[in-house]
């Protein structure tokens, strides 16, 4: 008797020991796509300012984290699967993503900005405008819920990543582009290959309807602990640093108050 109360005591213990392990290793979903917020390298590994944001903040939780990128169209399904544990990958907080899952407070700002050829001459953004245009965006994304809702008579094209539509704008298959300003900006300013194709033109969009109220880590709505870890973490790499450090990498302002 004494031997199996002795063996159901280790076989606990154990069981205790194997669960306080899995909690100390999260994963991070990513796209992957999404340069400079997130990318795959030569190399096969994922990078980019929300990558290290999330190795940041997980390295302040003392927890181990792992990177698993993930297309976009199933970015959020893959979260409440369980394939990951936190969507790292410039989401915006939105009102129709919060019925699906819950955000920590957000870890920059954005708006999202017109993309249009250089020397377009574009002045007037309306659906009478664009009436007929070929107009693209990311499919998923809150840019592409904006076209539809804005050019509802243009010509719509959805790609299933950034790069996709930005070669196409590159290859004069596009009139107008919509995209997160940052990750246009960078594109633009780096656009060696189009030759100066294209340029950000009109003023930001920053209407909350489509960008929410900023940029946010999505967990699943049952993980309000790791919720509240995350947003304490965010608060001291603020604090000491590191948070700049990483933005200074890859941006000339902060994007955190977007200064």
């Amino acid at each position: 008797m004494k031997y199996r109360i002795l063996t159901l005591a280790l076989v606990c213990a154990a069981l205790v020991s194997s669960t306080a392990q899995a909690a100390d290793k999260l994963k991070i979903g990513t796209e992957g796509a999404y340069p400079p917020f997130n990318f795959v390298d030569s190399t096969g590994k994922v990078g980019g300012f929300d990558v290290e944001i999330g190795l940041a903040l997980c390295e302040r939780m003392k927890v181990e984290c792992e990177v698993v990128a993930q297309d976009w169209d199933g970015i959020i399904p893959g979260l409440l699967a369980k394939k990951y544990d936190m969507i790292i990958a410039s989401m915006f907080i939105t009102e129709e993503r919060k019925k699906q899952v819950a955000f920590t407070n957000p870890y920059y700002l954005a708006a999202m900005t017109h993309v249009a050829p250089k020397g377009a001459g574009l002045t007037e953004f309306s659906n009478e405008a664009f009436k007929g245009k070929v107009i693209g965006a990311q499919s998923g994304t809150t840019q592409a819920d904006y076209i539809a809702a804005v050019y509802p008579d243009a010509e719509i094209k959805l790609y299933p990543t950034q790069d996709e539509a930005n070669l196409d704008m590159v290859n004069g298959r596009l009139d107008l582009q919509v995209g997160d300003m940052l990750p246009m900006l960078d594109w633009v300013t780096k656009n060696e290959d189009g030759k100066g194709c294209c340029e950000l033109i009109g003023e930001p969009i920053t209407d909350k309807k489509f960008v929410g109220d900023g940029v946010g880590i999505a967990v699943r709505q049952e993980d309000n602990d790791l919720r509240e870890k995350l947003n304490k973490a965010l608060e001291e790499i603020r604090a000491d640093g590191t948070y700049q450090k990483i933005n200074d990498k890859y941006f000339t302002i902060d994007v955190y108050t977007m200064k």
